[in-house]
């Protein structure tokens, strides 16, 4: 069978609360977002590795909140009393920060802002707060006073959600045998579904047929080979 070329288009995800599978895995994470009215201080940090959901679980809060989202690094180009102004902000992958003068300076001034305000603010970022490098002690210490939802390793359950969700944002129908052979197999990891769904995506254009078991076979393979 003849190769189509495959162009690695993004896919659009889909960010809304319906597509936000809840698990024993991220329930906890759920419910302390969802209790955002009750934070204490205003604050919350969202953890998680990669690939998590952290930003899906900003957009759910985001929509339910009227809040608005930034990137951490993007703050220096933004005035933080027009962001602070919305009420309630959600800043994202704040460890990326971490030694950015004016980023972290920028952040500072919004945290004290929404505080002053009585507003909300939902920091994310991979591992602990504790541990993040920030080099302004003034926003070290706000941040590490933060009550943390974590976002935790997942289950079967929550992997075959996500595989589910994947496939689906790239608009392919995959079987529940295949999603059940992934879920046994491949990598218990955000990011490692993430590349598994591309890759299958990518072979599916290719050879103009349907994702199989023998195909994702192959990917898991080729996938556990580079990984040696």
């Amino acid at each position: 069978m003849a190769r189509q070329l495959a162009f690695d288009l993004p896919a659009k995800p889909a960010l809304g609360r319906e597509d936000f599978f809840v698990s024993p895995a991220n329930a906890l994470a759920v419910r302390a977002v969802e209790g955002w009215r009750d934070w204490p201080q205003g604050k919350l940090v969202l953890i998680g590795p990669e690939g998590a959901g952290k930003t899906h679980l900003a957009h759910v809060w985001a929509a339910e909140a009227g809040a608005r989202i930034v990137a951490a690094a993007a703050l220096p180009a933004l005035d933080p009393a027009d962001l602070s102004g919305a009420g309630r902000v959600a800043v994202e992958d704040v460890p990326g920060i971490a030694g950015d003068p004016a980023a972290e300076r920028a952040l500072f001034h919004l945290h004290n802002m929404l505080a002053a305000a009585g507003g909300r603010l939902l920091l994310t970022g991979t591992g602990n707060p504790v541990r993040w490098p920030l080099a302004l002690p003034d926003l070290a210490s706000r941040v590490q006073a933060a009550s943390v939802a974590t976002l935790e390793a997942m289950d079967d359950q929550l992997l075959t959600a996500l595989l589910v969700k994947l496939f689906a944002d790239r608009q392919l129908i995959v079987g529940p045998p295949v999603i059940a052979y992934l879920v046994r197999r491949m990598e218990r990891s955000f990011a490692a579904a993430q590349r598994i769904v591309a890759a299958l995506d990518r072979r599916a254009l290719a050879e103009q047929r349907r994702v199989t078991r023998a195909m994702a076979a192959e990917i898991l393979d080729k996938a556990h080979g580079e990984a040696r």
